[in-house]
């Protein structure tokens, strides 16, 4: 019974380990142009977040994200625009956002100094 025991806390130390790597931070321009259109633009992609009308539909932890227009944050059309942040996600390794597991809004200066990053729009 104890053998036991101990390969369930190994199986499950094991599967958030495996987690735990599966996370990503990805930092850069939370672009949100229009409703339901969200990218994220770091040093190395524009990551689709999602996209109005996408079969994909939200990303779990979207929630996570709050109103950027909240913060430093610049408006481009209406009530959306782009801002500077920071999120612990899962992707599909390619151009797709499917998991976002905590969000940090941050000053459109760090993004502005980040020589790695394309201005958006």
């Amino acid at each position: 019974m104890r053998s036991q025991i101990a390969v369930a806390v190994m199986i499950a130390a094991l599967v958030v380990a495996a987690n735990a790597r599966a996370a990503e931070t990805r930092c850069g321009w939370i672009e949100n142009p229009t409703p339901a259109n969200w990218w994220l633009e770091d040093a190395d992609n524009t990551w689709t977040i999602m996209t109005q009308g996408d079969d994909a539909g939200e990303p779990e932890g979207m929630e996570l994200i709050p109103d950027i227009s909240e913060h430093d944050y610049i408006k481009t059309n209406g009530n959306y625009g782009y801002a500077c942040g920071c999120m612990s996600v899962e992707t599909d390794g390619k151009e797709r956002i499917t998991k976002i597991l905590s969000f940090r809004q941050l000053a459109l200066a760090k993004c502005r100094a980040d020589k790695t990053l394309r201005f958006p729009g």
